[in-house]
């Protein structure tokens, strides 16, 4: 073989993902950040303060999903949540294969994340907010709960969709609107729902503090609003 030859083989390896960097770093990095993010998530709002409101929860949510996503986004796509990868799979942004390896990831990192909180918050504040659940308010339906998780379910994956996939609305600054999204979603719907958004987020306190009523509220708006995101987008 000539040397020409084996620089172009060379060449073509080097571009050429192999398994590892494909299929298994994607969903390592899946259940990184989720933990990541469940942790800073869930903890906020274990040390919030009674009667604080949800600002301090909606900037550690928000925040520190950006920041994950800005530093690993690269490498899986950033979507730490069922619904988004849901979607992305269906807009053909993500092989099918990777769909349920990323849902493992993402639930295992909602539990782990939950526990990293509990370890960190006192117990105290760990009992007296519930551990975190996302929880339907007493003073509202459950009716008006799914449609708040539908409504800004759909505003996030919408972000992540468009922001981070589209070809004609791609943007470097996609991140930070996702981060925004999500802070948007806590600040307005958070008193109605806890404007979850996310089932792994749901998932991991649910299973760490053994509540679990409404549990189902948090699957149906965000898998919903991701059909709705994906036929749109198709």
């Amino acid at each position: 073989m000539s040397s020409a030859s084996r620089e172009v083989l060379t060449a073509r390896d080097k571009e050429e993902p192999n398994f590892l960097e494909k299929y298994i770093q994607p969903c390592l990095v899946e259940l990184l950040g989720s933990t990541l993010f469940f942790s800073i998530g869930c903890l906020s709002v274990l040390v919030n303060p009674h009667g604080a409101g949800p600002l301090i929860p909606a900037l550690a949510h928000g925040l520190s999903l950006a920041i994950v996503i800005s530093v690993l986004g690269n490498i899986s796509g950033g979507h730490f949540n069922p619904a988004v990868t849901l979607s992305v799979v269906i807009c053909g942004g993500l092989t099918p294969i990777l769909l349920v390896p990323y849902w493992i990831c993402q639930l295992s990192g909602g539990m782990l994340g939950a526990l990293l909180a509990k370890g960190l918050a006192d117990e105290d504040s760990f009992l007296n907010h519930s551990g975190a659940v996302c929880m339907v308010n007493e003073d509202t339906s459950v009716g008006k709960a799914v449609g708040v998780e539908i409504v800004f379910s759909f505003l996030l994956i919408f972000a992540v969709i468009m922001g981070a996939l589209g070809e004609h609305s791609r943007t470097p600054l996609a991140s930070y609107s996702i981060g925004l999204t999500v802070i948007t979603g806590i600040l307005t719907g958070g008193s109605i729902s806890g404007s979850c958004l996310n089932p792994a987020r749901a998932l991991g306190p649910a299973v760490v503090a053994g509540y679990w009523d409404y549990h189902w509220v948090y699957w149906v708006g965000p898998v919903t609003a991701a059909i709705l995101v994906s036929l749109i987008y198709r």
